[in-house]
């Protein structure tokens, strides 16, 4: 069974070769960096997973935390992990020198991720949160909390979460329940309850940093009487150091599917009335602010999902090639031996499959880090664009990935054959853990629903003008040999600008209850365009490398073609898919919509 996470030549073409990653050295904000430097954080990273994160993935899986009513106990390995994220500078990876950080570009930092997140998703999952509450506390928290909260989050001696979800809301954070009374000393009483709260408790860390939605007694209704709070689990006293445990309890653990090893809780705050919450930025502006995370997270689900998706292809493609198995469908001997079954053309016809839809993923959600560096770095006009158009493409980030890679799983487990679904053999948790990815940070209908509801209308459309106009260069400069693949796309996203303007002028006329019906359609349609081109830009790189390639390097010959040819496949088996979309969104179909609750 291989070791290899992520594949390094792939990850460095992606990064170096499509994205220009290095260019962004030559930013201000990146100027302590070179090539060489980024390419040593992703080493560090690399040895990292192998070494702390991938030896117990199994064994949390197998041995998952436990509740004894009064303390939570995880594997001693996952704290080794932690401090040796949090030891190597990646849980500020993202900071300034000045602020304690190492300055990485998101592009890479994401990349680095990547590796922790194939290694093992369940330890992965605590460094993750926190460096996303961490940022949501610099960004909006006063320089109290920042004072109090931040350098120790930062270096991982506390963690972070998101508590959003309670009982009978769900995703409709408009319905929480959570109230936030004021106190004299300016600080509020937190009371009620939340579920699904990823690492809500634990031995890991000193502290646990909650943030929490909770409504100001008097608030309006709905989602703009929301307000977001830092729920520590112990107090700090004046110096900083730890005072007496918050009226914050651990009700229960959930038992999940998969990433068994973060722990899924049910809190309860102020059931003694003695919750102590910090305000963090204006009363009623808390979804707002933590929309920040949420967005961060989701980006971050997308790239969890392709990196699972990505080791559960290495795994099965190792496992083709040493399993030998029946012979050609040409031979007639049947003492002949047997051939390995990446010689039989429905197994590689899986392969192929998930390397379309893992490497496609990946690249995706690395854009995505992309878009982040141009956001914080570029100058403002490009600035600009760029978060325009990573607002329209965070729900496609995060739902994309989160389907496709549980379809490479499941094609993964196919390959392996009856092998595939015992627990002696490693792709049926990888199966498992990504089953979550499609549910975590808003479900895949609920991204559907933002992109086709909201985003996409967002800036009078131009999120959408930009991504046409991005795809039209890359059609401009593609070498001839993709011309079959350059027309192909240039006709689609001729499509999806009718579909939109069809689909606009129906819910100006009728409502939106007609079109949001068929949302999924619509997202599953832009996020094969996106991923189309981004397998149309990796194609026109890995073309231009090619002819520039001594024949005689065999391995760079066959890693270029494999390139091509992963294109050519998704363009020939995947792209056509889309035609459903495009035919129920100009069709105004109502089937979902009309069937009735009692006819099931």
């Amino acid at each position: 069974m291989t070791d290899q996470l992520l594949n390094e030549r792939d990850l460095d073409f992606l990064l170096f070769d499509v994205l220009k990653a290095d260019d962004l050295c030559e930013r201000s904000e990146f100027s302590d960096h070179n090539r060489e430097s980024l390419t040593a954080a992703l080493q560090t990273a690399a040895g990292i997973a192998q070494e702390y994160l991938l030896p117990h993935n199994r064994l949390l899986d197998e041995d998952e935390p436990q509740f004894d009513g009064k303390t939570v106990s995880i594997r001693p390995e996952v704290k080794q992990a932690m401090t040796a994220i949090a030891d190597a500078g990646f849980l500020a990876g993202r900071e300034s020198q000045e602020e304690g950080g190492i300055a990485l570009p998101e592009t890479v930092m994401l990349a680095c991720m990547a590796y922790f997140m194939a290694a093992n998703p369940s330890t992965s999952g605590y460094p993750f949160l926190t460096m996303a509450a961490a940022r949501l506390l610099k960004n909006f928290g006063s320089d109290s909390l920042k004072e109090h909260f931040l350098p120790h989050m930062q270096s991982g001696r506390f963690s972070g979460t998101m508590a959003l979800t309670e009982p009978q809301a769900g995703s409709s954070l408009a319905d929480i329940t959570t109230k936030a009374i004021p106190a004299d000393d300016g600080s509020y009483r937190i009371k009620g309850h939340k579920i699904y709260i990823s690492g809500g408790d634990h031995e890991l860390t000193d502290n646990i940093v909650h943030m929490v939605l909770a409504k100001i007694e008097g608030a309006p209704a709905g989602v703009k009487g929301i307000s977001l709070f830092v729920v520590p689990k112990f107090l700090l006293k004046e110096d900083g150091s730890l005072g007496e445990r918050n009226d914050v309890a651990l009700a229960g653990l959930f038992h999940k599917l998969g990433y068994r090893g973060t722990t899924s809780t049910a809190l309860n705050f102020g059931e003694k009335g003695s919750c102590v919450g910090y305000l963090i930025g204006e009363p009623h502006q808390g979804l707002k602010y933590m929309f920040q995370m949420m967005n961060e997270a989701r980006l971050g689900v997308g790239l969890g999902a392709a990196s699972i998706g990505y080791r559960g292809y290495l795994l099965s493609l190792d496992y083709a090639k040493g399993r030998p198995q029946g012979r050609s469908a040409t031979s007639r001997d049947p003492l002949a031996p047997p051939v390995n079954i990446i010689e039989h053309a429905d197994v590689r016809r899986m392969l192929l499959a998930q390397k379309a839809y893992c490497e496609g993923a990946l690249a995706l959600t690395l854009y995505g880090g992309r878009l982040v560096d141009d956001v914080s770095s570029a100058p403002q006009a490009e600035a600009d664009e760029a978060q325009i158009l990573l607002d329209l493409l965070t729900p496609v980030m995060k739902a994309w990935p989160s389907e496709y890679g549980v379809k490479a799983n499941d094609l993964a487990i196919q390959v392996y054959g009856g092998a595939g679904y015992t627990r002696e053999y490693p792709v049926e948790q990888c199966w498992r853990d990504n089953r979550l990815n499609p549910i975590h940070e808003g479900t895949n209908g609920i991204q559907a629903l933002d992109l086709l509801g909201r985003k996409v209308w967002q800036e009078n459309g131009q999120g959408l003008t930009l991504l046409h106009k991005r795809i039209q260069n890359t059609l401009s400069s593609a070498p001839p040999e993709l011309e079959v693949e350059v027309k192909k796309l240039d006709a689609l996203i001729k499509q999806v600008a009718a579909v939109t303007a069809t689909v606009g002028a129906a819910m100006q006329k009728s409502g939106p209850d007609v079109a949001l019906s068929n949302a999924a359609s619509y997202l599953h349609l832009v996020g094969h365009t996106a991923v189309a081109w981004l397998w149309l830009m990796q194609a026109a790189e890995a073309q231009h490398l090619l002819k520039a390639t001594d024949a005689s390097n065999d391995e760079a010959v066959a890693f270029y073609s494999g390139k091509l040819q992963a294109c050519r496949f998704f363009y020939r088996h995947e792209l056509p898919l889309v035609q459903r979309d495009v035919d129920l969104l100009m069709s105004g179909d109502t089937t979902t919509l009309d069937m009735q609750s009692n006819w099931f």
